[in-house]
């Protein structure tokens, strides 16, 4: 079964939190990790998402050590579309 593994880079401009992280994260740029499958036998090409892990922190100083975290892509995109909010960005 094939596999395919997306990296991007979201920003908050505002402190947030999410289900699963104990302590609010402070605005920065954030490295995501989406992890996805092939559904096999179909007649076309089509992926199922296995994970979305949220690195932390934003901006790690050098040898300082990193988590990933587990994140509900849903609940990611609607903390990105309240902080754009709160900028006055959306």
């Amino acid at each position: 079964m094939s596999t395919r593994t997306t990296e991007t880079m979201v920003t908050f401009t505002r402190p947030f939190s999410l289900t699963g992280i104990d302590a609010v994260q402070p605005p920065g740029t954030y490295e995501v990790v989406t992890e996805e499958e092939q559904i096999p036998g179909l007649s076309f090409v089509a992926f199922r998402r296995l994970a979305t892990i949220l690195h932390l922190p934003a901006n790690p100083a050098p040898g300082q050590r990193r988590e990933a975290i587990v994140v509900d892509p849903a609940e990611l995109a609607a903390a990105l579309e309240a902080d754009a909010v709160a900028t006055g960005k959306s």
